[in-house]
């Protein structure tokens, strides 16, 4: 049998070596993180642009019309439905964007549009969305509503569509739900979280739910 001092002689030495070999992982990682850093910080303008152009060609090719070089894609977008849609120039798209057309719905997005991460566009009527407008994140632009038909399944019951036109110089808040038949006018706000329900005047600042004028006075500019 061993004795209790060979025991924590032995104990102490397994010590030292567990320590010892913590210390040559971590200077492992150490070194291997420095140079890893150094060669992705040497490279990010490269990747960047590289995964823009990524972006770019899985866009278009999701799209039944072309989609001009000045389009900025900072992230893969989730295309369904139809592709019926049309972006103009400079137009900056965040990630994690939901675009979806269906049945004869399509989506028109103007110069200069700047759409947040995730924000949800789903047309099965029409949505067009003026040039520099801004629209913040988590944003949903719907133009149709379930229908209940007596006898079926709300899943199974069809959609009602009317067009949602938003106009130039629009700045839609995080969050807003704007629903099927509105107008916002040109210049308009609309604050966070709201829901938009009925048109929006021009230069008017909307809040709430629903929606609701709070600030008119640019109505004329």
């Amino acid at each position: 049998m061993f004795s209790r001092a060979a025991l924590v002689s032995a104990s102490v030495g397994k010590t030292k070596i567990d320590m010892s070999a913590n210390m040559i992982r971590r200077k492992l990682k150490s070194s291997l993180t420095s140079l890893l850093s150094s060669l992705y910080r040497a490279t990010s303008g490269l990747r960047r642009n590289l995964e823009r152009i990524r972006n770019h060609a899985l866009l278009s090719s999701c799209l039944a019309l072309p989609v001009d070089a000045s389009v900025v894609v900072l992230g893969p977008p989730d295309v369904h439905g139809t592709g019926m849609i049309r972006f103009g120039k400079d137009v900056l798209l965040y990630p994690a964007l939901y675009l979806e057309t269906e049945e004869s719905g399509s989506i028109k997005i103007g110069d200069g549009v700047v759409i947040s991460r995730g924000v949800h566009i789903v047309a099965r009527c029409k949505i067009t969305i003026g040039e520099g407008t801004m629209i913040g994140e988590y944003t949903s632009i719907r133009d149709a509503n379930h229908v209940r038909v007596p006898g079926l399944t709300i899943r199974d019951s069809g959609h009602s569509a009317r067009p949602i036109t938003i106009g130039t110089e629009v700045w839609i808040g995080r969050g807003v739900t704007v629903l099927g038949g509105v107008t916002i006018g040109d210049g308009a706000t609309v604050g966070a979280n709201a829901v938009v329900t009925r048109d929006v005047p021009a230069g008017a600042t909307v809040v709430g739910v629903p929606a609701r004028v709070v600030d008119a006075l640019q109505t004329n500019r």
